[in-house]
């Protein structure tokens, strides 16, 4: 797994956040951020461009030294700081970022609760996380599939899974929803039914 996962994966992954439908919640969600920026799972730096003038400067968190290059020929603005590192152990002091941005992220990090409360510990108080993610659909048909298609879209996938009730890790994560809308975007129900946002923590 070793070449797949460092170097093909990487490329698949680019290749799939490349997807037109996306930009839509990119365009929603992340001029939201301001001031002192942490995204996590930066991923080849598609969020980059969706950055308000509000925002003083961006840290980027990615495991992947791949991606991380390509944000990097990707970043446009000055104030962009790319750091490797896992969303468990963020390498940041507590209190020190204004907002918190994830996008199709929550999906593969291995212990997501452990992350969530890594976003709490570094936010300012009064912070914000703004995410959009895709997981758990509402409907039992296909929760039916999300289930049984996991095991083999998580080797697949980096570790993405699809069947995480995402609104619920947040809340049990210590977060008060400020806007939540969800839905199923075009394409597979399975993989298509997204959370879009912000949360502040309690």
């Amino acid at each position: 797994m070793g070449f797949y996962q460092n170097k093909v994966l990487p490329l698949l992954i680019d290749l799939a956040m490349r997807q037109r439908n996306f930009a839509a919640y990119r365009g929603r969600v992340i001029p939201a951020a301001t001031g002192r920026v942490l995204e996590i799972g930066i991923g080849s730096g598609l969020n980059l461009p969706f950055y308000s003038n509000g925002v003083q400067h961006v840290i980027g968190l990615d495991p992947s030294p791949r991606l991380l290059s390509m944000a990097r020929r990707a970043a446009r603005r000055s104030a962009v700081q790319f750091v490797r590192g896992s969303a468990e152990a963020v390498p940041l002091e507590n209190g020190s970022i204004d907002t918190v941005v994830t996008t199709w992220t929550l999906c593969s990090i291995p212990d997501a609760s452990r992350a969530l409360g890594e976003v709490r510990r570094v936010l300012k108080s009064g912070g914000r996380l703004v995410f959009v993610e895709h997981g758990l659909a509402p409907d039992p048909k296909v929760q039916w599939w999300q289930k049984h298609l996991t095991p083999a879209w998580k080797r697949l996938g980096g570790g993405c899974h699809l069947n995480r009730a995402i609104a619920q890790l947040i809340e049990n994560s210590g977060f008060q929803f400020e806007r939540l809308e969800t839905g199923y975007m075009r394409g597979p129900r399975p993989m298509t039914f997204m959370y879009e946002g912000s949360a502040r923590p309690r």
